[in-house]
């Protein structure tokens, strides 16, 4: 069937010395692993500078449900980016970004409104001007919500604990160790409160930025399969210290 599409680039293998594989979060299919020939040629359908990180494409391709890697005819600019690609930061925001997506979207199924949440997403990153060491905190409370565990404020809020494996507060302590308590907690919650238009309100030091950002992770650890640790963290950490 051919169809046309607009998607978000996620992930790159290497397949042989011309070709590649890429995953891409479509509009209409979800997600779906394609076959690129010859990226870096000139006259190639799908240049290398449309595979980088994040990259908003429009597709066109002959989609066989039945295949598990699909061919592209041809690929363009969908959103041109204006910062993401020179800026430093936000570059290695992208490459955690597209981890945590990469992690995350397992299945084939197109969800439009979760793509929307993602395009939009990458398209206040690459806008943002004030706050960007909150950006990648509140895309996780953003996704969280869309992937539906976010947690559950309303029942006991005011509590003094907050259980991360149950997503509510609690007025005594969880018997397990997966929890936080007081200050963390209130800040836990204010980032899942938070959208793009709000990155500066959070006030938070390095030192607390770092310890959420590991509590947002064991919290999506907690609540999705073979979620595991992130190769991007690293320098992100760095990025921010």
């Amino acid at each position: 069937m051919q169809s046309k599409t607009t998607g978000v680039i996620l992930n790159q293998v290497k397949y042989s010395d011309n070709q590649s594989i890429v995953s891409i979060y479509t509009r209409e299919f979800g997600r779906v692993s394609y076959m690129v020939r010859g990226a870096n040629k000139k006259k190639s359908a799908c240049r290398a500078a449309l595979l980088q990180p994040l990259s908003i494409v429009e597709i066109d391709v002959n989609h066989n449900p039945k295949r598990e890697i699909q061919n592209i005819k041809d690929m363009r600019v969908a959103v041109p980016f204006h910062s993401i690609p020179y800026d430093p930061i936000k570059g290695c925001l992208a490459l955690f970004i597209t981890e945590i997506l990469h992690k995350t979207l397992k299945h084939s199924e197109n969800d439009e409104d979760l793509y929307n949440f993602i395009e939009n997403s990458v398209c206040e990153l690459d806008k943002c001007s004030s706050g960007i060491g909150n950006f990648h905190l509140v895309f996780m409370a953003g996704l969280a919500k869309e992937l539906g565990f976010a947690p559950d404020f309303l029942n006991g809020n005011g509590h003094e604990y907050f259980d991360l494996m149950n997503g509510v507060f609690k007025k005594n302590k969880p018997a397990h160790i997966h929890f936080l308590k007081g200050e963390k907690a209130l800040v836990f919650k204010t980032i899942m409160e938070q959208d793009f238009s709000s990155l500066d309100k959070i006030l938070m030091n390095r030192k607390q930025r770092a310890e959420m950002i590991n509590t947002y992770l064991e919290y999506f650890r907690l609540h999705l399969a073979d979620f595991h640790s992130l190769k991007s963290l690293e320098i992100l950490q760095k990025v921010f210290e």
